[in-house]
């Protein structure tokens, strides 16, 4: 009888790690795929490449919006810049969205969308999972452990013919020796009051899907819908020194002082030069003495 789970013979478990139990994909759709809702699909994939590369795929085959792909493992996940991202399988939320905002929403106003989704993130992992969350522009979820800043997850989203494609990572319950950088960490290690993922990832998509709504209805506009305050107001690299790297080997460093109405950053280097910068390395450092 060795082996067997149950009365049926279904073999052994597909998990091990009694601490990383699978998400419940049935019990997600009857509470998140309902009448008049933003989401139409869910759909939970034991592993996979990238959850990004395979919505985006869907959403340029012209898959209509709201289907949400989550991966218990992704072995090609990747993150900015094209860089590889891997964890140990049900570690972590690893998903994806597909969504349509046109033609309520300008396409240059499309650049907003990781930050909205940063924000969502942030609320809710603060309010369900009661972790100061703060966002490092553009794209990274922090949280301070033994006064040190720690990336807890990431964002990457890119467009897929008319569709936008936000994927989204957060390490839940990664251990100590599991984690890939000194300055990783998890909502475990941070001390969460909550880690079992089916909640937070029920709170995660409804708390998104609110401020999409919120977010379409003003037409994109980050003034209008509220999200560039809330996004400045969780925003970590605000009133701080930084240095970005940025495209071409160069490098600029100064005051970030604000995020512009396009979601740029705006630095002010020693001149009292202010530039907005839409892409780059952000480093948090030390104020130099000729800053202010």
């Amino acid at each position: 009888m060795s082996g067997l789970r149950g009365f049926t013979g279904g073999g052994p478990s597909p998990w091990t790690d009694l601490e990383r139990p699978p998400l419940d994909a049935a019990r997600l759709r009857r509470a998140l795929v309902v009448p008049d809702g933003l989401w139409t699909s869910l759909e939970v994939v034991a592993e996979t490449g990238s959850t990004n590369s395979d919505l985006a795929a869907r959403g340029r085959a012209g898959e209509a919006e709201g289907a949400v792909l989550v991966a218990e493992q992704q072995n090609a996940g990747r993150g900015r810049l094209e860089r590889q991202w891997s964890a140990p399988a049900r570690s972590g939320l690893f998903l994806s969205l597909l969504l349509r905002p046109g033609p309520d929403v300008p396409v240059e106003r499309y650049g907003w969308m990781p930050l909205l989704v940063g924000v969502a993130a942030a609320a809710t992992l603060s309010r369900v999972a009661e972790l100061d969350v703060g966002l490092k522009w553009p794209n990274d979820l922090q949280v301070t452990i033994a006064g040190g800043e720690r990336k807890i997850g990431g964002i990457l989203t890119e467009l897929a013919g008319d569709a936008l494609v936000p994927g989204l990572g957060i390490n839940v319950s990664l251990r100590q020796d599991e984690l890939p950088v000194p300055t990783a960490a998890s909502l475990a290690l941070a001390g969460a009051a909550v880690t079992d993922r089916d909640t937070l990832l029920r709170a995660l998509l409804r708390e998104f899907a609110e401020l999409y709504e919120e977010w379409r209805r003003a037409g994109g506009d980050p003034h209008a819908s509220g999200l560039l305050p809330a996004y400045t107001a969780r925003c970590t690299t605000v009133g701080r020194t930084v240095r970005v790297q940025l495209p071409g080997d160069r490098e600029l460093l100064g005051r970030a002082v604000s995020i512009d109405g396009d979601g740029r950053l705006v630095v002010r280097t020693a001149d009292g030069t202010e530039q907005a910068v839409g892409a780059g390395d952000v480093v948090h450092v030390r104020p130099q003495p000729d800053q202010r």
